[in-house]
């Protein structure tokens, strides 16, 4: 699988460096651009072209199909069955879903305009959903003192199941608010995850980790301050999910207890940020779903750093939580 992991990483990298600047000058061209203050929390001055996350959902599909057919540990040659690919096809699709929503919601918003939120909300839930369908799931967890497994009722397993995927995907979201750092998140984590998949053995979900840090990557060399392109909720919703899936099915999967905690530790900023954010929003009483500037990297703007030391701030915290969830990977291994 070394091999796979090269070429989806090269190819994913490669083809982000290569399309990007034609779809910022398609963007331009049929005005898909956000204007500067159209909400208090947008703090660019000058217009910024979207549908990166067009390339970004495209080019993860793409390098996927083409370096393996499934999300099983198989190699390239082996045949994949009638189960794995059905499997595929709902993720494919609910991915879909994700990013189809988020597109819709990226188009309301350059049109100075608000999706409603329980439609999206529901939507999301239901490519959360449809995830269970595919086998990626949290089952529950192995107690090595014992030597058995614990497995929760199915009904258990489909509620955490989709409390994680949408809660992933919304923090990711919510962390795109300045220039680089949702990519880089991103891409820290998934690097992260991509090393603990490797351990456990799961080589299809490392796979998947390696293709979007190749994305993420060649994302940011757009994305970086002074950003000359965007992903908007599509993009940032999308590689939530998929690093939700990746941290259900490649490190969550027979996991002990203390190794459950991975992922958590391994997303920490957005998550404990976000937690941090609903507590407050409810305290002082307001809707938990409508953005403001409580998230972490605006609070530090207020502080006095830029937007570049915001980005390497977090960025520092997030490689640090990231190293020790690998320990803990490492204990457990």
């Amino acid at each position: 699988m070394t091999l796979s992991y090269i070429l989806g990483f090269s190819i994913s990298l490669a083809l982000m460096l290569i399309a990007t600047p034609k779809m910022i000058e398609f963007a331009k061209k049929i005005n898909f651009v956000e204007q500067p203050n159209l909400q208090n929390r947008k703090i660019h001055t000058e217009p910024k072209p979207y549908l990166a996350s067009v390339l970004i959902f495209s080019i993860f599909w793409i390098v996927f199909f083409l370096v393996s057919k499934g999300f099983s540990n198989i190699s390239l040659r082996d045949t994949v069955n009638s189960k794995e690919k059905i499997n595929i096809l709902i993720i494919f699709i609910s991915s879909l879903i994700i990013f189809a929503v988020g597109i819709v919601d990226d188009w309301h918003k350059i049109n100075n305009k608000d999706l409603r939120a329980l439609p999206k909300f529901l939507i999301q839930l239901f490519a959360c959903s449809l995830v269970f369908l595919a086998d990626i799931r949290f089952e529950g967890f192995f107690l090595p003192i014992y030597n058995i497994h614990v497995s929760l009722p199915v009904w258990m397993q489909f509620i955490f199941t989709v409390i994680w995927l949408f809660g992933v995907t919304t923090v990711i979201n919510f962390t795109d608010g300045i220039d680089g750092l949702a990519g880089s998140i991103s891409c820290i984590s998934a690097g992260t995850l991509f090393i603990v998949a490797q351990m456990k053995g799961h080589s299809s979900h490392a796979l998947i980790s390696i293709i979007l840090v190749g994305v993420c990557l060649g994302y940011l060399r757009y994305n970086k301050f002074p950003s000359k392109i965007l992903m908007g909720d599509s993009g940032a919703t999308f590689l939530g999910f998929m690093l939700g899936i990746i941290s259900l099915g490649g490190v969550m999967k027979h996991a002990t207890i203390l190794s459950t905690f991975i992922p958590i530790i391994a997303l920490g900023v957005p998550i404990f940020d976000n937690i941090y954010v609903v507590f407050k929003r409810i305290k002082e009483k307001k809707p938990i779903y409508v953005g403001d500037n409580s998230q972490a990297h605006f609070r530090l703007m207020k502080k006095g750093l830029n937007q570049m030391q915001t980005v390497m701030f977090l960025c520092l915290i997030s490689i640090s939580l990231g190293l020790f969830s690998i320990i803990i990977a490492l204990l457990n291994y």
